[in-house]
């Protein structure tokens, strides 16, 4: 019989904790299968920190450390600077945890031009902490801080972390994708290869944002999360390549 799909190596066999309809295990996968398919397993180091996310390193086989809320860009700014010809380094960050208390963080790391990769998940709310509005809340979204909805004259407008970040000159390369359907997570896995490929051929910073659901926080079901992403997300956060200075290698 022909082997028409075989689960990574990249990922372990633990059952995933994630509520249903939640993509971030998706994102998992493609993280691990890119990570196999480079064969850099194990020479990869990340970085999760706090959120949804924080269990990554039961799911990826590669080494994990975990860093404070927010802390992960510099934890992993560490660990490249001693290691920088041996391991690839990346974090593993959702919005409430990057956008808001780790903003300061990210956008230093980027405008350093350190050469880690960050894996930014994107699903415009807190995710673990109970469904709280976020940085990147869209307006008029009902969150448990919201209940009504955000205001755009009181709680500001949603921050676009891809479009600030690819201002800055230490950015070699950002990309935001989605996980809503299948056509855009093949897209999605090409644009987390090319991000960890930048980072192996030294060339800077590199970022991939991908926009995700939270149906337990949003309040809908696995399937209508999916169409949320597309209807509401997709126009406030448009997919692309927002900086590419890597020569196209």
């Amino acid at each position: 019989m022909e082997l028409v799909f075989a689960k990574t190596k990249g990922l372990s066999d633990k059952a995933s904790h994630y509520c249903p309809g939640c993509t971030h295990g998706i994102i998992h996968r493609l993280v691990a299968e890119v990570l196999e398919e480079m064969d850099v397993l194990e020479d990869t180091v990340g970085v999760a920190s706090v959120g949804c996310s924080v269990l990554s390193y039961e799911y990826i086989n590669c080494d994990m450390t975990q860093a404070a809320h927010g802390r992960a860009p510099a934890v992993a700014t560490g660990l490249k600077r001693v290691l920088p010809e041996n391991r690839l380094v990346f974090t593993y960050q959702g919005d409430g945890d990057l956008a808001s208390i780790g903003m300061g963080e990210i956008v230093h790391a980027a405008a350093r031009g350190e050469n880690i990769t960050v894996i930014f998940v994107n699903n415009a709310i807190y995710g673990m902490t109970g469904g709280q509005m976020a940085p990147t809340s869209l307006i008029g979204q009902k969150t448990a801080t919201s209940p009504f909805g955000r205001d755009q004259q009181i709680q500001g407008s949603p921050i676009r972390v891809s479009e600030m970040l690819a201002t800055l000159d230490g950015a070699a390369y950002i990309e935001r994708v989605s996980t809503h359907d299948v056509a855009n997570v093949t897209k999605a896995k090409r644009a987390i290869r090319k991000a960890f490929e930048t980072q192996k051929n030294r060339q800077g910073f590199s970022m991939v944002e991908l926009l995700s659901t939270c149906s337990t926080n949003w309040g809908l079901d696995p399937v209508e999360s999916l169409g949320w992403v597309k209807e509401n997300m997709l126009p406030v956060y448009p997919l692309g390549v927002y900086k590419d200075s890597t020569g196209g290698k």
